[in-house]
């Protein structure tokens, strides 16, 4: 009797060796040891770790005197924010890749490249950053949820969108200074519904922590006992708030 074949496994095969996926970051076809990542081991491992010593509340450098000045302004109501990497050129394309190139599924191989993320050792309630209305619109989809979902994966979390969502359109945070960031988003944000215990904000890259600050004001004041926040990528913070 002739062994049987599975034939999907052999047409997956050829397909891959005649037509391997490219890496969304730098083009080189994917090895088929990767999976379906988009983007390929190669360049997950050049992303760089966000490593200790640090802020314990930002993550930020710690300064050799004084108190952080990074998240010296930030409101008692956020806690510890954590991200994975430093923004450097690897992980920026990715970021675009997400955001602007309509590649929903780059979320999957950014939350495997975050691995661990220690806030997220013990079930936790996720609530992505929402999008504008106008904005999620244009895109299709908020890349902050798409994270989220990625990273429930990892655990026993729940994704939890409908706790918070914007009042209003906000303009792009890209060139404004921190202080017009924070005013840019002053009061963008409303939890519609009552919220309980911790909760933990899920955004792409954190920058200044304006988005962050006024999402979990949002959010303590609907009753969240504390908010904490995990991100993908830091920005590295502009000299004006380094002291």
């Amino acid at each position: 009797m002739l062994p049987s074949i599975d034939l999907r496994a052999v047409l997956s095969a050829l397909e891959w060796a005649l037509l391997p996926p490219q890496c969304l970051t730098c083009d080189e076809p994917v090895p088929r040891s990767d999976g379906d990542s988009l983007i390929c081991g190669v360049c997950r491992s050049r992303w760089r770790r966000v490593a200790p010593p640090h802020c314990s509340r930002c993550g930020g450098t710690v300064p050799p005197e004084g108190p952080c000045a990074f998240c010296a302004a930030w409101p008692a109501e956020l806690g510890a924010v954590w991200a994975a990497v430093w923004l450097d050129d690897g992980a920026r394309k990715a970021m675009h890749r997400l955001k602007y190139g309509g590649w929903w599924r780059v979320a999957d191989a950014v939350a495997a490249g975050m691995q661990p993320v220690p806030p997220l050792t013990v079930p936790s309630v996720l609530v992505p950053v929402p999008l504008g209305r106008g904005r999620l619109r244009s895109r299709g989809f908020n890349q902050a949820e798409r994270l989220a979902q990625a990273l429930a994966r990892y655990g026993s979390h729940e994704v939890r969108p409908e706790l918070l969502h914007r009042r209003r359109e906000t303009g792009t945070q890209t060139k404004l200074t921190p202080e017009a960031r924070r005013a840019n988003v002053s009061g963008a944000f409303a939890a519609p519904r009552s919220v309980r215990g911790r909760v933990v904000l899920v955004d792409d890259v954190l920058t200044t922590g304006a988005t962050l600050a006024e999402a979990a004001l949002a959010l303590a004041a609907a009753g969240a006992t504390s908010v904490e926040a995990v991100t993908f990528a830091r920005a590295r913070p502009p000299a004006t708030m380094l002291g």
